[in-house]
């Protein structure tokens, strides 16, 4: 009896300790299973009979909840009861549990629920960047979306076939895609390295527009002595700028007259190109050297505002609107919208012209192209189920059309927007598709729409689309006068530039970025004191290269040859 009893209290113990052990099991979050759901993402096959075919909407049969991150601009009002939201749902039969932050703190957000392993199924609009998307991606946090996009998602498959650049920008040195991003292309961002010149000055003093750094040494000549704005004063500042300005560094435009320059800001700059598919550092050339040669005479010459290397933008706006006299001859900019207000409070603005790539000495004669991917937005996590990973990556896709971009950015037809009448025309003089409608008394906050939220695909030709005045120099034609200088550009976008958007293998990374901060901060420091005169370039040149050896220069190009070797 007693053995019997001992038997059966074993079996009650063991009996108890496998119910706990399955019940633990169940209870316990992984990072493959769904917190917000309660479902546990498998590595089965789909149920295919949910959805409807690839195309057609809804994308699922019935409703189904998917948990999203994504900033909450102050701007929108509600994303719950947003229109798009909304509109989106009752199209996609997908509803969206949102999980918002503040869009000054989603960074900090991003990376604490990442760290954590507290994040949702989908990250709609995250500001991934190539490490976070290396980094998640090997941990498994972010799945890869190559085949899902491959089976179910034709739009997005489609801007990669389009859009040269896309593919390599968005695919990480494992070969995996972990996350898709706003596609934004503008003419005027791709050829941000501008400068822009006083055509009333250059009137003035009888001189065309200048068209090689010869010309240009003359004209600003000019603008110095010739007292350009007829005040009797010599208070002209020939040529200006402020790396504070987006592409406002006084140099570049016009090194590149001489040898390729990438540094057209503060925070931008390899000094890198490609050769014949082999990287190459270009501030140790002896073209390199020219060019500074150059720059040095015009700063000597009193050419270059001294302040150009050190100002902020506020500055260069004080300056270019001193009054009862225009003083500023020449600006380094992307936007001349830096210096003024574009409208009719402010025509001055209407005095400048954009100066086309100069040529230089040698024949060299080129401008930068910035068109790539630099973060993406949009991820699909571990805690997705085989079925959320296909809706989820078939939202996106829709997200992908021009549909879905005119709806999201300017809410419902007949409120921000219309069809465009016969004759409407785009910035690019083509018959237009669309037309803005202007919103009087415009609010601060509005529920029409997402803005700029999430994976999206606006194309050069989708932005030409909504009419535009056709006269560049209207209150209102500010986008046309920047589209029409980068048609000027486009023909002379340097072939030598190493692409931007490349990933750099997460093992090399960081020392990469060390090794550039550097060799950026050597490169210009020296390329400020040999502009100033503080050291005298032919006097100095060879330890400025000699000290560069000791800066990990061949690691550095190693590196980024390897980083396009992968992209190919």
């Amino acid at each position: 009896m007693e053995k019997s009893m001992k038997k059966k209290n074993w079996l009650v113990i063991i009996s108890c300790l496998m119910a706990g052990m399955l019940l633990l099991s169940a209870c316990s979050g992984t990072n493959s299973g769904n917190q917000s759901t309660g479902k546990t993402a498998d590595n089965g096959t789909a149920n295919e009979d949910l959805f409807n075919a690839v195309g057609s909407y809804p994308i699922v049969k019935e409703p189904m909840t998917i948990k999203m991150f994504a900033p909450q601009f102050a701007s929108i009002e509600n994303m719950d009861t947003n229109l798009f939201t909304k509109y989106l749902e009752e199209k996609t039969n997908i509803n969206i549990a949102w999980d918002l932050v503040p869009e000054n703190a989603l960074n900090d957000r991003k990376q604490l629920m990442l760290a954590g392993g507290d994040y949702p199924e989908v990250i709609l609009q995250g500001n991934l960047t190539k490490e976070e998307q290396m980094k998640y991606g090997s941990q498994g946090v972010f799945i890869p979306l190559n085949d899902l996009i491959d089976q179910y998602a034709p739009n997005i498959k489609k801007a990669m076939e389009d859009i040269p650049y896309m593919k390599a920008s968005i695919t990480t040195p494992d070969g995996n895609i972990y996350a898709l991003p706003q596609v934004n292309e503008c003419y005027h961002c791709d050829n941000a390295l501008k400068m822009w010149i006083n055509k009333k000055w250059l009137d003035q003093v009888g001189l065309p527009v200048p068209t090689t750094t010869d010309e240009f040494y003359t004209v600003l000549k000019a603008f110095k002595e010739k007292d350009p704005n007829g005040n009797g004063k010599q208070d002209e500042i020939p040529l200006t700028g402020s790396d504070e300005m987006w592409a406002g560094n006084v140099s570049a435009f016009l090194m590149n007259s001489f040898i390729l320059d990438d540094y057209v800001d503060k925070g931008s700059g390899t000094f890198l190109r490609v050769m014949d598919g082999k990287v190459d550092f270009t501030a140790n050339k002896e073209e390199w050297k020219q060019g500074l040669l150059y720059l040095n005479q015009l700063y000597k010459e009193g050419l270059i505002d001294p302040a150009a290397f050190t100002q902020n933008a506020d500055a260069v706006q004080q300056m270019a609107n001193r009054e009862p006299d225009n003083i500023m001859g020449t600006l380094s900019t992307a936007l001349i919208s830096y210096a003024y207000s574009m409208d009719d409070k402010a025509p001055r603005h209407k005095d400048y012209v954009a100066l086309p790539p100069l040529k230089g000495p040698n024949g060299v004669q080129q401008t930068l192209n910035f068109a790539g991917i630099g973060v993406s937005q949009f991820a699909i996590t571990n805690k997705a189920t085989k079925e959320q990973q296909i809706a989820a990556i078939r939202l996106a896709d829709y997200l992908y059309t021009e549909e879905a971009i005119v709806l999201q950015e300017h809410g419902p037809e007949g409120k921000g927007w219309r069809k465009a009448e016969s004759g409407e025309k785009g910035m690019d003089g083509k018959q237009a598709k669309y037309t803005a409608i202007p919103i009087p008394d415009k609010k601060p906050t509005h529920n029409d729409g997402w803005e700029q939220i999430g994976p999206s695909l606006r194309t050069y030709a989708y932005r030409a689309s909504w009419t535009a005045p056709q006269d560049p120099l209207a209150p209102d034609g500010y986008g046309t006068r920047l589209n029409k200088v980068s048609e000027e550009y486009e023909p002379y976008q340097s072939k030598e530039q190493y692409p931007s958007g490349l990933f750099i293998a997460l093992e090399d990374a960081e020392l990469v970025a060390q090794i550039k901060t550097t060799l950026v901060d050597y490169v210009k420091s020296n390329m400020a004191q040999f502009i100033t005169g503080s050291k005298d370039i032919n006097k100095e040149w060879d330890a400025y290269v000699k000290g560069l050896d000791g800066m990990q220069l061949n690691q550095y190009l190693e590196i980024y040859q390897k980083a396009l070797d992968a992209g190919k």
